[in-house]
């Protein structure tokens, strides 16, 4: 049988995802995850999966898309990969926490995907408030998305995630990078992305238990120790055009930034800055 474009094995370097097998897998043992669906190419894997919750998607719902057209990250930034090169994964849930506790959703999904891939790939990362995956050398992996369900009656959390994994460094821009760069070698994709949903699963059970403390969930102890922003003296950008300057100093109880500045400190969502960015990696 002839090779088509949907075929998995249609590009040996970047082979595709098995759906089936995916599914399987993740959803045997699972009390959250409910269905995973791989389509070969979407507009942006969120809004899609926005739009399914809304209608009332139950909550483990996850979309996966081999190629993102459309993909935004903070600020509607673009966010593109080749196909088949990266993860790129929305998935729905619906925490029964106090509606300030959801700004660590993207934090404890940093968290989960800097333990996977390390579990998987050996590449040692970092997490940078609030949404980026780091390498080593500062580099860029992953960025993460959270979006609020807006709908009164299926309200929840849509959060994506766009993680680099066989991107050649000449399809990177000059501050990406991705495993296979890091690494100099292949990583398979679908232990991955399964590693990275059940650490997910496993984060979101033992931070919804105690309805999004961080701390009594122990989030925001590994948050610290994964934290490449945390201690570091940041530049940040504000909506206005101002730039704030002085040293992270601590993620409060909402999953807020705070940093202590020469005027005081102040505490920052992630919708009241444009970029943090760290001074030590500029020099």
């Amino acid at each position: 049988m002839p090779d088509t474009p949907s075929s998995r094995w249609s590009d040996l370097t970047r082979p595709g995802l098995d759906a089936a097998a995916l599914e399987s897998a993740l959803t045997r043992d699972s009390s959250l995850w409910r269905s995973v669906e791989v389509v070969e190419e979407i507009g942006s894997t969120n809004a899609a999966l926005a739009a399914t919750a809304g209608e009332g998607a139950p909550e483990g719902t996850v979309l996966v898309a081999e190629h993102q057209v459309s993909g935004r990250g903070r600020l509607d930034r673009v966010w593109t990969s080749p196909p088949r090169a990266g993860i790129t994964v929305s998935f729905l849930l619906r925490p029964d926490v106090p509606a300030a506790r959801r700004g660590w959703l993207s934090l404890l999904t940093g968290v989960a995907l800097a333990e996977s891939v390390r579990e998987v790939s050996g590449v040692l990362s970092s997490v940078k408030w609030p949404n980026d995956l780091l390498a080593a050398d500062g580099r860029k992996l992953a960025g993460i998305l959270a979006e609020a369900v807006t709908s009164p009656a299926h309200p929840g959390v849509v959060v994506g995630v766009g993680l680099n994994v066989s991107t050649s460094a000449a399809e990177l821009p000059a501050t990406g990078t991705s495993l296979s760069v890091v690494t100099g070698g292949t990583v398979d994709r679908g232990p991955l992305l399964l590693a990275f949903l059940r650490a997910v699963e496993r984060r979101y059970r033992g931070w919804v238990e105690v309805l999004g403390d961080p701390v009594l969930s122990g989030l925001a102890r590994d948050y610290l120790a994964w934290s490449s922003t945390i201690g570091s003296t940041v530049e940040v950008a504000l909506p206005d055009g101002s730039v704030l300057v002085g040293t992270a100093r601590a993620i409060d109880w909402d999953g807020r930034l705070v940093v202590d500045t020469a005027d005081g400190t102040v505490e920052l969502a992630s919708g009241d800055v444009r970029h943090v960015r760290t001074r030590a990696a500029e020099a």
